[in-house]
């Protein structure tokens, strides 16, 4: 059994992972109207050597509104969204290391130890991202059935 096998509606549901993932949404959302309201702090993330950094930031606007749309509206396809979601925040990581190395100031983060704890704080919306979603739990299960059928045979 592979993990195209098992069906997305076996991810686990609970209240705490539904408002988790509300929440992700709204971090999400909250993010998309900053890249309106404030691009100038989004652009300092875009690495300086990145071509187009503008129009990245605008581009990103409408992806971190699609997802967090798709956290709320993802039903039985909330795993595949749990994986787009952590694979996007994997993407812009570079970014945050960007305004580490260059010191570059935005969003109060104004001192290297404040740029380097943020850092930090990039894994965890990966984790949030895969916990609220059920994609880690239906990943491991996946790959028990998997284990348990190859052993059957």
């Amino acid at each position: 059994m592979t993990h195209q096998d098992v069906p997305e509606q076996q991810a686990p549901t609970s209240v705490p992972r539904t408002l988790g993932r509300w929440g992700l949404a709204a971090v999400l959302i909250t993010g998309g109207v900053g890249h309106l309201t404030r691009p100038d702090e989004f652009l300092a993330q875009v690495p300086p050597f990145f071509p187009a950094r503008d129009k990245v930031v605008y581009y990103s606007t409408f992806v971190e509104f699609a997802l967090g749309a798709a956290l709320v509206l993802a039903g039985r396809h909330k795993v595949r969204v749990g994986w787009v979601v952590a694979a996007f925040f994997v993407l812009i990581f570079p970014g945050n290391i960007s305004q580490f190395v260059t010191r570059t100031d935005a969003f109060g983060l104004d001192s290297d130890l404040a740029r380097g704890i943020r850092l930090l704080f990039q894994p965890l919306l990966v984790v949030w991202a895969l916990w609220s979603t059920g994609a880690w739990a239906a990943r491991r299960r996946a790959r028990g059935a998997a284990t348990g059928a190859s052993r059957r045979r």
